[in-house]
């Protein structure tokens, strides 16, 4: 086989015929399972119901798998063994793999273990929960590597005997995770040509598991009043009166009517607002939409990323594991608090990168960089590098902090602002980038029309507005986080990082459960923390996040806390 990659991809009507005569000569022929023909071409009935992923190589067929779907009514294992020998129910969720071939001259590589993952993506891809397989008994070690379970059952075909296998697409889905470098490498090696993912896409943890002791079909809100969501960092107080009563006077029409198409009015409330140009403003549907298309958008798999570590965690999942750029951490010192040092950052940024993401208050710590140090640091960033700036939790830092004014000056600066948890909006999803034209330009191409309701849009400008009484709720969170710290303190959790914002994050100490144990007991006490483990190298083993609430809530959370201490 030569260097280059060999294609995956669906079969067309012309390979099934290569297909079939492959089959005769390696069944027929070479491993004598069936009698020769005079046709030299091997089929069954299944074939008529059955998907091909098929193996090329210069437009030659030099592997293939087939996929037997529920809809298929039978299975080719049912010609061997009961089906009361699977531990799985032969349902609509049960696939069977079979039909595992390579060509002989290409056989001791990759590529009959690509096949196989390739068959398990497309069981996954189509909904199906289980895989059944007959295994050749002078294969199982390879069946084995790709994740397939043997069952203690055999039979004989012809001279070949046969195992029968099975698993369940989630233990292989953890099998894989396990393995992510060796099916990276994989991937790296193949032309993927079929019609799903490579790595089926995986969801970013946010927290907000209490919606699962609400009720996600909101039948029973009731139970919002025993429930602490302070795994989400929602605000503990609610929207302006002026934002309730805006919506609560017009609430059917509200709901009824279609948006400004792309938010024209709430662009000029905020240009007037924050004092930048309208035209550098884009409005998404919260801060996720905005980082889903924006980072899709500018960057693709050969960009080089800097990010800070720990970080929230959705911008490693963006670009891991959607975009799968080129990352690199700069690494955060718990013995340090997590305090940035902008000089060493700057040194970092110099090493040639397409874009850097900095949180600021970052998330999940609260730690603030000064915006002197932050002017001071991008003037001298290169202008070849975007500067990506979250500024979900500025307003918590102080009055006029944002650098929303400077990007808008630059080439190279976007700064995403979310309105969710400082306006105490997070239900309706509103938020926006302020950055140079020619990005908005850019980025803009790819929004769709209404992309923010138009219960947002209002609730946003009826927020923006009424700058006195969210300034008072920001002095009153100072406070409450003040206090909550020294509660923790007051009951043995000494190790608290002190940030801005409307958050803590902090350790468990020696004299308390495992954090698994610890965060299931004070869940079922109704209390619900995040745990942080997918937001850092050094939030792994006891770190924990708690949202800042009204004073009465912070007590209750105290009280289960100290009581779910050894």
């Amino acid at each position: 086989m030569s260097h280059d990659k060999v294609i995956l991809t669906l079969s067309s009507e012309q390979d099934m015929r290569v297909i079939f005569k492959i089959r005769h000569d390696v069944y027929a022929s070479e491993l004598k399972q069936h009698p020769e023909n005079s046709k030299k071409l091997l089929t069954d009935d299944l074939d008529l119901v059955n998907h091909y992923i098929v193996a090329k190589h210069h437009s030659h067929v030099i592997g293939f798998v087939s996929i037997t779907s529920p809809n298929s009514g039978k299975y080719s294992v049912d010609k061997y063994f009961s089906r009361s020998a699977v531990p799985y129910p032969f349902d609509d969720k049960m696939y069977e793999i079979r039909l595992l071939t390579v060509v002989k001259e290409n056989r001791n590589n990759y590529l009959a273990i690509a096949l196989m993952f390739a068959a398990f993506r497309w069981v996954q891809s189509h909904g199906g929960k289980y895989i059944v397989a007959i295994c050749r008994s002078d294969l199982v070690a390879m069946y084995c590597k790709a994740g397939l379970q043997l069952l203690n059952v055999s039979a004989q075909s012809g001279k070949l005997t046969y195992t029968l296998s099975t698993a369940a697409i989630d233990d292989l889905q953890m099998m894989m995770q396990k393995k992510v470098q060796f099916y990276k490498s994989l991937e790296a090696k193949i032309d993927w040509q079929l019609p799903f993912m490579f790595f089926a896409s995986s969801n970013c943890y946010h927290g907000g598991s209490f919606f699962k002791a609400i009720g996600e079909d909101f039948q029973t809100l009731q139970k919002t009043e025993q429930i602490i969501n302070a795994d989400v960092l929602d605000a503990w107080f609610s929207p302006s009166p002026d934002v309730l009563n805006m919506l609560n006077n017009d609430l059917a029409w509200f709901l009824k009517t279609s948006p400004p198409t792309y938010a024209a009015g709430l662009i000029k409330v905020i240009a007037e607002i924050r004092k930048i140009s309208d035209r550098c403003i884009l409005t998404g549907a919260g801060s996720s939409n905005l980082i889903f298309l924006s980072l899709r958008t500018l960057l693709n798999p050969n960009s080089k990323v800097l990010i800070i570590d720990p970080c929230y965690g959705e911008y490693i999942h963006v670009l891991e594991n959607i975009i799968q750029c080129h990352v690199t951490k700069f690494n955060l010192k718990r013995e340090d608090g997590f305090i940035v040092d902008t000089d060493l950052l700057l040194q970092e940024i110099r090493k040639s990168y397409d874009m850097v993401i900095l949180v600021n208050p970052n998330n999940p710590t609260g730690v603030y960089i000064p915006k002197e140090k932050m002017m001071e640091m991008l003037v001298q960033v290169p202008r070849s590098t975007l500067i990506w700036i979250d500024e979900t939790y500025i307003e918590y830092a102080g009055v006029n902090k944002s650098l929303e004014q400077v990007a808008s000056k630059t080439e190279n600066v976007i700064i995403c602002k979310s309105m969710s948890k400082v306006y105490a909006l997070s239900g309706v999803r509103a938020a926006y980038l302020c950055c140079s034209p020619h990005l908005i330009e850019t980025l803009k191409h790819y929004t769709p029309p209404w992309a923010v309701s138009l219960p947002a849009q209002a609730a946003a400008i009826a927020a923006l507005k009424d700058i006195e009484y969210y300034e008072e709720k920001y002095k009153e969170t100072h406070v409450l986080r003040n206090r909550l710290k020294q509660q923790l303190f007051d009951i043995g959790i000494t190790e608290v990082v002190d940030g801005v914002s409307n958050f803590l994050l902090f350790y468990l100490p020696v004299h308390f459960p495992p954090k698994g144990i610890f965060l299931d007991r004070c869940m079922k006490q109704n209390l619900f923390l995040r745990d942080v483990q997918n937001m850092g190298e050094d939030l792994r083993d006891n770190a924990i996040r708690i949202a800042v609430k009204d004073e009465r809530t912070n007590n209750k959370m105290i009280d289960i806390i100290g009581a779910n201490a050894y």
